[in-house]
């Protein structure tokens, strides 16, 4: 099938004859996703009780979910859209963002396999290890991840360390060439069909955020085990991790012994990325057609609490969506991801409760009792999901200091003060 070839470089961008021209590149893409998918059937407001009607932010992914959305993933990279921006050296093309931008938008009009499983992976895991890992780590896991032939998960959080990541307690104690690691890790997205983890361990008794490290490890190792955790949503998308003298050679380890806290902070930056952008309708949730069409089903669409309610959902995801795009700008520039990933990242957190709210309130009663009807019940679990969005990738509290601090440039929050007792 033509569309399942590698696309050729006939033409050239900035006299780079290994460029494509951007026309040549979308044409590709769109002979390639012909071949591969079926095109997705444009959403109005007529459209309402059609197709899925699942509403929810964890979908409780399993191991099956994953092998689909690894599936299409090898399908998309061997024909060489799968990691469009990539170093050539490790498996990219080494095209410039615009051209991973316009085949995601090509891609949107096709029926695809959902990309969630692969979103620590692709949006967290993968680009730090670009950005610190040795050869070694880098040709070992780096093309697996962004081909879908392994899935990556995020080993930050532990049960007394979640927003002050500073104070992990999971031990890396180095013995010649490897260390040996043991702790326990919590909230850890997809580990629960994770082969590669982005670990967090304290490795010298040196003062806070200036004795940690970073290391990618196997996910199968001996002394790793994974317990999922049930969440309110009915769905186990998290697990704790208990690490017991796993062995990690030294060739795994991100970045300097003693300067992991310059790897989180890098991780996060992209973590907040990835999630931001879905503030700005980069998820079916925020179908601002499909949101219409609920309301003139329930006959809501003239309540003028209810207008305004969708009013607020719609200004804040066109909001969303020109930080999103400054942000592509920056990363265009050759810039890092920065705190002003925060903004997008809280944008999506008020856009999901701005959401939970319009759908509470058009919904009422049928929110919250099952009558089979199409589009309305399905909603609740979407709703009990996001207070959880609050928290994840660092909370809205912590995402405002960086605001004010990094980018306002307003002063640090003072520290706790210590309370002394005194007998009278």
């Amino acid at each position: 099938m033509s569309g399942m070839q590698t696309i050729e470089t006939t033409g050239t961008v900035g006299g780079d004859t290994d460029i494509p021209s951007l026309d040549d590149f979308r044409a590709a893409a769109k002979e390639f996703l012909d071949g591969a998918a079926q095109p997705r059937r444009p959403r109005t407001a007529e459209s309402w009780g059609e197709g899925d009607d699942t509403f929810s932010l964890f979908r409780g992914a399993t191991a099956e979910d994953a092998e689909e959305a690894c599936e299409w993933r090898r399908t998309v990279f061997d024909a060489g859209f799968g990691w469009i921006r990539g170093p050539r050296e490790w498996g990219g093309r080494g095209l410039p963002s615009k051209y991973e931008k316009a085949y995601l938008q090509i891609e949107r009009n096709y029926e695809t396999p959902s990309r969630s499983p692969l979103g620590v992976s692709l949006g967290m895991v993968g680009p730090t290890l670009d950005q610190f890992g040795s050869d070694t780590a880098k040709e070992r896991w780096l093309k697996a991840l962004y081909r879908g032939d392994a899935v990556g998960c995020q080993l930050f959080s532990e049960p007394a360390a979640g927003s002050d990541l500073a104070a992990v307690k999971t031990k890396a104690t180095r013995v010649d060439d490897h260390w040996i690691i043991s702790g326990q890790k919590v909230w850890t997205s997809g580990a629960h069909y994770s082969d590669v983890g982005l670990l967090l361990a304290r490795t010298s008794p040196a003062p806070r955020h200036q004795n940690l490290t970073a290391f990618v490890i196997d996910m199968r190792a001996p002394g790793v085990e994974v317990r999922p955790l049930r969440q309110m949503t009915g769905g186990a998308d998290f697990n704790e991790v208990f690490l017991e003298n796993v062995r990690v050679d030294d060739a795994y380890r991100l970045g300097e012994v003693d300067a992991g806290w310059q790897v989180a902070l890098a991780t996060l930056m992209h973590e907040r990325g990835a999630i931001g952008g879905s503030a700005g309708g980069g998820s079916g949730l925020f179908d601002m057609n499909r949101l219409a069409g609920m309301l003139v089903q329930l006959g809501a669409q003239f309540d003028p609490s209810i207008r305004q309610a969708y009013a607020k959902v719609y200004s804040g995801v066109a909001a969303a969506k020109a930080m999103r795009a400054r942000a592509e700008a920056a990363a265009k520039a050759g810039q890092l991801p920065g705190p002003e990933m925060s903004l997008s990242k809280l944008a999506l957190t008020r856009n999901l409760a701005a959401l939970a709210h319009l759908v509470s309130q058009a919904l009422g009663p049928k929110l919250l009792a099952d009558t089979g009807e199409w589009g309305t019940y399905s909603w609740s679990e979407f709703v009990l999901g996001v207070p959880g969005f609050r928290l994840g990738g660092g909370t809205d509290e912590i995402q405002r200091n960086i605001i004010a601090e990094r980018v306002l440039g307003l002063p640090k929050e003072p520290a706790p003060a210590t309370s002394t007792s005194t007998k009278g």
